[in-house]
């Protein structure tokens, strides 16, 4: 391979082999590129004539990268995401107090640290534009690995190593189980597992954690796992559920502090369960070696600091 590499790659080449990577097919390259099949198959060709290699197999499937397919692949995503976020930067600086910065987070994080962060934000930077995404750590890990976060506050998924990031200060999250106040165990005093089990349900997936904290509970205590479960990530239509029904939904204690409060007056409250339930910890994670613009690192100074101060 040319040591001169680096001189005779262009940008729109170094974009083609990123997105080939990513989704595994030249033609969806190409429409990102806006670019014709043929053109792309063209530049792809250019590419391997330089580096002197292949740098994809073809399959069935569509094109699988090869080793160092691969390594180019990833230091030309790192490179791509870098020069975007130059570019923002430039623009929020010309700006003066404006500027954009994208952030990813578990429900719990999001209502207990992120927004207070957001909060304080403003104050120094009122025509910033904010992007909050609440989703699964599967999907803010995978999105933050993309460039679409600039931080994420989730899980490190099992299919991702901890090396590729930089990993801040943990929580554990306590949940709790949240009803209607005219729910037939709302005024129990100490409400047992074994009471629980033949309510209805409304709560994530198997796999999300608050599901395996839940099912971890009742095992623990050698009780019959619920048989009626609504599954929904959304929050809205977990709330419609409860409000009208007898169902149970475990939420991550401060997304029900925010439910049961005055401000927010849904009619709902929380079981007095006679044991804690408690998820596997969530970290705030940033890509290694990836800059952040001087939004976000505000935004992440002051996330870092809610974290923090308040207690766990």
């Amino acid at each position: 391979m040319d040591i001169g590499l680096a001189k005779h790659l262009k940008l729109n080449q170094l974009r083609l082999i990123s997105v080939i990577c990513e989704y595994g097919q030249l033609g969806i390259a190409a429409d990102e590129l806006a670019i014709t099949q043929p053109a792309a198959s063209r530049m792809l060709h250019d590419i391997e004539q330089i580096i002197g290699t292949r740098l994809f197999t073809r399959h069935a499937k569509g094109m699988e990268p090869t080793l160092i397919g691969q390594a180019i692949a990833r230091r030309a995503h790192n490179l791509l995401v870098e020069l975007r976020d130059l570019a923002r930067e430039v623009d929020e600086l010309k700006d003066g107090g404006g500027g954009t910065t994208a952030i990813g987070s578990v429900t719990g994080a999001a209502v207990g640290f992120v927004i207070p962060a957001i909060q304080q934000l403003r104050a120094i930077a009122p025509r910033a534009e904010i992007d909050i995404n609440v989703d699964t750590s599967d999907s803010l890990v995978r999105d933050l690995i993309a460039g679409h976060n600039d931080f994420v506050l989730a899980r490190i998924p099992q299919q991702y190593e901890a090396k590729m990031f930089n990993i801040y200060p943990a929580r554990t999250e306590t949940v709790q189980l949240v009803v209607r106040k005219q729910h037939p165990l709302a005024n129990v005093e100490k409400v047992g597992v074994r009471d629980l089990t033949h309510f209805e349900w409304v709560m994530q997936s198997h796999r999300a954690p608050i599901r395996e904290a839940v099912e971890a509970m009742f095992m623990e205590e050698q009780a019959e796992l619920p048989s009626s479960i609504t599954n929904s990530t959304s929050l809205l239509a977990l709330i419609a559920i409860l409000v009208s029904s007898n169902a149970i939904a475990p939420m991550a204690s401060e997304v029900s502090d925010l439910l049961v409060g005055q401000k927010v007056q849904a009619d709902l409250q929380t079981l007095k369960l006679d044991r804690q339930i408690v998820m596997s910890p969530y970290y705030l994670l940033q890509i290694h070696d990836r800059q952040l613009s001087p939004l976000a690192n505000q935004l992440k100074r002051l996330v870092i600091a809610e974290l923090e101060h308040k207690p766990n």
